[in-house]
Parts: structure tokens; C-alpha cells; sequence
């Protein structure tokens, strides 16, 4: 069985959102480009084609993908969201011991991270350090740039 890939309600509705666009906007546009392409002739010379034809293909691997990440989704609520310990869903500020400083993280599943919005995965090095940590723990990061330290000094609900 694949692994169950954890969203938020916000995260759910992004996937919904591009797996219906792709289906009914994009997939109009790449058939589009096919048939324009095709009016060029010859197909041997026609880069307008590859092109369009490579479209369409990574526009229905993208739809797989999407239709089998949705099979194992397992929704977050905020029911499922505690601040007691570190958890999918939950906002956590932390203090890095090295560069004496505060970061506040949303903590989210893979399919919604976005670092340079504060949003990290649940997967990424830190995110998997951080689970399951209350507040005043100090954890160990084993980064590409090195080990960090991390304290955590508040959890609570995200907001969206």
C-alpha cells in the first residue's frame, strides 16, 4: 500500500483545484497546440509538435500523479491538531541555539510545503526532527549544512 500522504483542509482543496484545471483547462490548450502543430505538415521537422505532444504527456502523468495522491490522502482537521506536542497542522516557534534566533514554522504535509512562506514539510530534515517534540525540548537537526539545534518554545493551531 502507497503511504498516506497528510494534507489540510487548504492543502486538499490546492490538489482538487490543479488536478480539476489540468482536466478541463490545460488539457483543452495541449490538444489545441497538437492540432495547430499538426498544421505546420511535416511531423519529422515539426518541433512545434514535440513540444506539444511532450506537453500533453507530462500533463497526464501530473493528472496520474494527482488522482493517486488524492487515493491516500488522510485529511488533517483541526480536531486532529494538539499543541502539546509538535504535529501536522500546527504552527511551532523555535529558537536555533547556533544562530540565536526565533523561527516560527507551519509544520504541513509534503504536497504543501513552502519554505519561503514558513510552510515545511513534514518529510523535510527538520520537519521530521520536530514531530512529536513539546515545548521546551531541544532537538538535533541533521541538515545538509550541518546540525542544528532547535528549541521548542511554542505550539499552537496554524492559521491558514
Amino acid at each position: 500500500m502507497a503511504k498516506e500522504i497528510l494534507v489540510t483542509d487548504e492543502g486538499l482543496k490546492k490538489l482538487n483545484e490543479e488536478l480539476n484545471y489540468l482536466k478541463t483547462t490545460k488539457r483543452k490548450e495541449v490538444v489545441e497546440a497538437i492540432r495547430i502543430a499538426l498544421s505546420f505538415g511535416d511531423l519529422s521537422e515539426n518541433s512545434e509538435y514535440d513540444e506539444a505532444k511532450n506537453e500533453q504527456a507530462k500533463t497526464e502523468a501530473r493528472i496520474i500523479e494527482l488522482e493517486e495522491m488524492l487515493k491516500h490522502v488522510k485529511l488533517i482537521s483541526e480536531d486532529d491538531i494538539h499543541t502539546d506536542s509538535v504535529n501536522v497542522g500546527a504552527t511551532v516557534k523555535v529558537y536555533d541555539i547556533e544562530f540565536e534566533e526565533e523561527i516560527e514554522y507551519s509544520l504541513v504535509g509534503s504536497t504543501e510545503a513552502d519554505p519561503l512562506a514558513g510552510k515545511i514539510s513534514d518529510q523535510s530534515p527538520i520537519g521530521r526532527a520536530i514531530i512529536g517534540a513539546k515545548v521546551g525540548e531541544t532537538v538535533d537537526v541533521e541538515t545538509p549544512g550541518g546540525l542544528l539545534q532547535l528549541k521548542i518554545l511554542e505550539i499552537s493551531k496554524r492559521d491558514n
